[in-house]
């Protein structure tokens, strides 16, 4: 099943809060450059952020539970 991109979190905060929701409604997610990004806290470069990911089946329901997080950018766009 492919894995669709569903939000950049801001920071760690906002990470762990994704997190939560997604764990609790049993959506399941990978964080891609989840560990290597907090090798570099704070630091905006390309390899440092992370995407949470979801199968492409799940995303309406994801977007659907993460409401305006989502908005920043088009939750549809395969990444």
């Amino acid at each position: 099943m492919d894995m669709v991109r569903l939000i950049e979190p801001q920071d760690e905060g906002e990470l762990a809060l994704i997190k939560s929701l997604l764990d609790g409604n049993g959506i399941e997610y990978f964080v891609k450059n989840e560990h290597f990004g907090s090798l570099y806290p704070g630091l905006s470069l390309p390899f440092n952020r992370r995407e949470v990911m979801v199968h492409a089946s799940e995303l309406g329901r994801a977007d659907t539970l993460l409401g305006n997080l989502t908005r920043r950018f088009d939750p549809h766009e395969a990444g």
